[in-house]
């Protein structure tokens, strides 16, 4: 099976996968300790975050879908999973399913994340910069179609991803400086004595 519904499907697709995991990242965040912004409650963010990640997950699903069953490429359904063996672009398709399985783990230990120890589950979740990574990479390796302006998509969401990061770390430097200011002290003033 092959056609232009499939192309589009499995581009758009793909596309729509790739900026949710950059909302989902952002989100993740702005969403690390304290206020993540004026007038907005952490919890929303947090809610946020995930249904966008749910979101790039299905998403993710149409995109491998629609690879798998458009036969114009020799992409088959297990390629998605194992990341050697791909005898179209086995490079960017290699790294596609390195992302699709820290994906999974990412996905899972959240489910998971009242069963886990909380150290334990940060230390998972944090495969979630290298999955975002990766799949940057697979979109700008395997697109076929980079110099139609999907560039740009792809630099906005890494742009859009230093930006969250440098934010973030402004507020740690901001946080450790003022913990680390002794408090101020107050004018000396002269002791008054106290009658008896």
């Amino acid at each position: 099976m092959e056609g232009p519904f499939l192309w589009y499907l499995n581009r758009g697709s793909g596309a729509v996968a790739l900026l949710m995991l950059t909302l989902t990242v952002v989100l993740g965040v702005l969403s690390l300790g304290g206020a993540p912004a004026r007038g907005l409650p952490r919890f929303v963010v947090q809610s946020l975050h995930r249904n966008a990640a749910m979101l790039a997950f299905a998403m993710l699903g149409a995109h491998v879908v629609s690879a798998v069953l458009d036969t114009f490429v020799d992409i088959r359904w297990w390629q998605t999973f194992v990341p050697v063996g791909a005898t179209y672009e086995p490079l960017w398709l290699g790294l596609g399913a390195v992302s699709v399985d820290l994906m999974l783990v990412v996905a899972a230990t959240s489910l998971l994340r009242r069963r886990l120890q909380d150290r334990t589950w940060r230390l998972l979740h944090q495969l979630a910069w290298p999955m975002w990574g990766i799949a940057l990479a697979h979109g700008v390796g395997m697109g076929t179609d980079l110099r139609d302006g999907w560039w740009l998509v792809s630099l906005g969401c890494g742009a859009t991803v230093a930006l969250a990061l440098v934010w973030r770390l402004v507020l740690l430097v901001r946080a450790r400086l003022a913990r680390s200011e002794p408090d101020p002290v107050l004018p000396s003033t002269p002791e008054l004595k106290v009658l008896r």
